[in-house]
């Protein structure tokens, strides 16, 4: 079993539909987890939904009854910026982010990179944004037709929500797409650069906690570990995902049921 740096095997956990549906805890989320670390599992939290700042996503988990720490998160838009900054050095490099949100201007800032507002710019940063209109979708495609490079956090269609399924920041990036003329770059899940972020942070993890087989399913092959389905978000809502065939290695109804599984499948032998 392949172990964190500091021994414990690594959990990685999405959070729409795993932990929380829009504003509201999902029951049983916070037992899960507190499960999970007492038998020495060390869970770590991914997410696409790149609007939040850190301090955002710490706030809604402490809100849901789970505690965790700066370095337990790893976002969609820290992703796109380490993408980003693979042949971009942060000062001098100017970057539009009006079509992305708070959390990828954080993400920008703390690397080094300029923010701007319109262009010119040598990078397009698209996300998950609840401000995205005509001006802002206007600014990108121009950037993007005039030879920014344009980077996606996530491709996700849809994100689940209190009160049913919401425009996810894939129908922002397609539009900048259609109107800019180019396909994006992109960084969160499934695609490797956010494996290799969370590599870097975690090492190898041990399995994948997710509600979105085409997404996170497919990040746990790229991880190369199993998939543990909940179907506390997108699978089994209408117009969304069914349930794989054959099913991922684990599946529950939330976190709450699939962790005593868990632990009996990845606890350390010294526990």
């Amino acid at each position: 079993m392949t172990e964190a740096a500091d021994g414990r095997p690594v959990v990685c956990c999405d959070l729409d539909g795993v932990v929380w549906r829009g504003e509201t805890p999902i029951e049983g989320s916070s037992a899960g987890i507190a499960q999970l670390r007492d038998a020495g599992l060390h869970v770590v939290f991914l997410t696409n939904n790149s609007s939040g700042r850190v301090h955002d996503n710490l706030a809604r988990l402490a809100a849901a009854g789970v505690d965790a720490e700066p370095e337990d998160l790893v976002t969609s838009a820290q992703a796109a910026v380490a993408l980003l900054a693979r042949d971009h050095s942060g000062p001098g490099t100017k970057v539009l982010a009006a079509a992305a949100g708070p959390g990828v201007v954080e993400a920008l800032h703390a690397a080094g990179f300029e923010t701007v507002d319109s262009g010119p710019a040598d990078a397009v940063l698209v996300g998950w944004n609840r401000d995205f209109d005509f001006e802002r979708l206007r600014r990108a495609s121009d950037a993007v037709r005039g030879g920014a490079r344009f980077i996606a956090t996530n491709l996700d269609p849809t994100y689940p929500g209190s009160d049913g399924l919401l425009p996810g920041a894939g129908a922002l990036v397609a539009a900048v797409s259609t109107a800019g003329g180019r396909r994006p770059e992109v960084a969160g899940k499934p695609e490797p650069a956010m494996a290799a972020l969370v590599r870097h942070r975690f090492g190898d993890p041990v399995v994948m906690i997710g509600d979105r087989p085409s997404t996170d399913g497919a990040f746990a092959a790229v991880l190369g570990v199993p998939f543990a389905l909940v179907l506390s978000g997108i699978v089994g809502t209408a117009g969304e995902e069914p349930i794989p065939e054959p099913p991922p290695a684990f599946v529950a109804e939330d976190l709450g049921e699939l962790a005593p599984r868990l632990v009996a499948a990845f606890r350390p032998a010294s526990r």
